[in-house]
């Protein structure tokens, strides 16, 4: 049966159905639709998937016309009906894996799909696990699920684990050619599993394990977030030692080999550094190992909101002002620059911190109009020069690159920049550069 599926993927027609149809799913829909092969998308949101059916789009990675292409050339189809996984050849499931309030992973969703595909499988039928996850998770929660049918894994059905690699509001690396990693429970998998993507993917790394795939995500994003983190650390260094952290790294990156730029910021956010570190710490702590180095960057990143709003203090100390009753601008509150993604930015921390301080918060960001969390609203207001003369203090939290930091600079009377979005500006006379505080009273 292997050699036989491996020649029918890579070139007959096939129906792949995708699971999840968020910032990983739908991608990796559209993309295989490109290709030729139908796809059928599965959503439990009613909205998803009639927003898809209708050829709109629901993600700022992809256009309406593209999704639409593919729904009118039958190519592209979506529903909420899981019965109709029988239908597939092949199944990805690309599922959100938060954290836990405990911050232990919840693969709840990872077990809901699986459990939707086991009722469903076949025999020659692919599964491949795409979400984000800890090492075991294919091997010790997806296999044992699907061989309650009876089938034999490698033999009857085939199971591969190829972590997504989507990097939102990035226009060069995308799906089709971003080097997609995958690992199969056995050889047979693997080889199916290749045979499937190849279609669809510029470069393909096989590895000898799902857990060896699974490992390499995880390692990924823990090396963003430990070396944010020590950016981080070295940002509250400079700060301490009176010396312009970004005027360091900047130097620090001009040696040609042995060095690696990362900058501080705010914090962490998204759905993968913050979160995917945590997976891998515990997993270990499971094993009775202490992930040291990663627990250490944690706690950094996660205090930055509070190192922003205690620059925020600072500067308005200067001006004789309390944060108490100041009207503070936050300028971007997704958690990075040109997405309109607020999954755990860190600007939302900043928010809560300097209202509990009773300032009174705005904020403005082209990209999220209107942002929902804990149960309250807040509207974007419109970058007015009205606005930028009120305020007391804006703080620039994303570096959009719609938003015109040098007028923010000169309008506003005091400017706090996590971003280094104002770097070369020079403040008039009575302001001062220092550090995050770009524009403000002379000490």
């Amino acid at each position: 049966m292997p050699n036989q599926l491996v020649e029918r993927f890579e070139s007959a027609d096939l129906t792949f159905g995708v699971i999840g149809l968020g910032y990983v799913g739908l991608p990796l829909a559209v993309e295989a639709a490109r290709s030729g092969i139908r796809v059928l998308g599965f959503d439990v949101k009613e909205r998803v998937v009639a927003g898809v059916r209708d050829g709109r789009s629901h993600i700022q990675d992809l256009t309406d016309e593209e999704i639409a292409r593919e729904v009118e050339a039958g190519r592209l189809d979506a529903t909420t009906d899981m019965t109709r996984l029988g239908e597939c050849d092949a199944v990805s499931i690309c599922v959100p894996t938060p954290l836990s309030k405990t911050r232990d992973p919840d693969i709840s969703f990872i077990f809901s799909a699986t459990e939707a595909v086991a009722k469903a499988l076949k025999p020659g039928q692919l599964v491949v696990l795409e979400s984000t996850t800890y090492p075991g998770t294919t091997r010790e929660i997806v296999l044992p699920e699907l061989e309650k049918r009876g089938l034999r894994v490698g033999e009857d059905f085939f199971l591969c684990f190829s972590p997504e690699r989507v990097d939102p509001g990035n226009r060069v690396w995308q799906s089709r050619n971003t080097p997609k990693v995958l690992g199969g429970i056995t050889p047979n998998c693997a080889q199916v599993g290749l045979a499937l993507y190849s279609r669809f993917f510029e470069a393909l790394v096989p590895v000898s394990s799902t857990e060896v795939a699974e490992l390499t995500k995880i390692l990924e994003n823990t090396f963003r977030a430990v070396n944010i983190g020590l950016a981080n650390e070295v940002a509250l260094i400079a700060d301490r030692l009176g010396v312009d952290v970004w005027e360091v790294i900047d130097a620090a990156a001009t040696k040609p080999f042995g060095f690696m730029k990362f900058t501080p910021g705010p914090g962490l956010g998204g759905h993968c550094i913050p979160v995917d570190p945590h997976y891998l710490s515990w997993k270990m702590r499971t094993l009775n190992y202490k992930t040291r180095f990663i627990d250490v960057a944690s706690e950094i990143n996660s205090h930055m909101p509070e190192f922003v709003v205690g620059k925020v203090g600072q500067a308005l100390n200067r001006a004789g002002k309390a944060v108490n009753g100041s009207r503070v601008l936050v300028l971007g509150v997704a958690y990075k620059s040109d997405v309109d993604d607020v999954r755990e930015s860190p600007a939302l921390d900043i928010i809560r911190l300097l209202e509990a301080a009773g300032a009174e918060v705005e904020y403005h960001d082209p990209f999220v109009p209107r942002l929902e969390e804990d149960g309250r609203t807040w509207v974007g207001v419109p970058l007015t020069d009205e606005v930028l003369d009120a305020v007391d203090v804006a703080v620039i939290v994303t570096n959009h690159s719609a938003v015109d930091h040098t007028r923010v600079f000169e309008r506003a009377s005091i400017v706090v920049d996590s971003r280094n979005a104002t770097r070369g500006l020079v403040p008039p006379a009575g302001g001062q550069r220092e550090g995050w505080i770009v524009k403000g009273p002379v000490r």
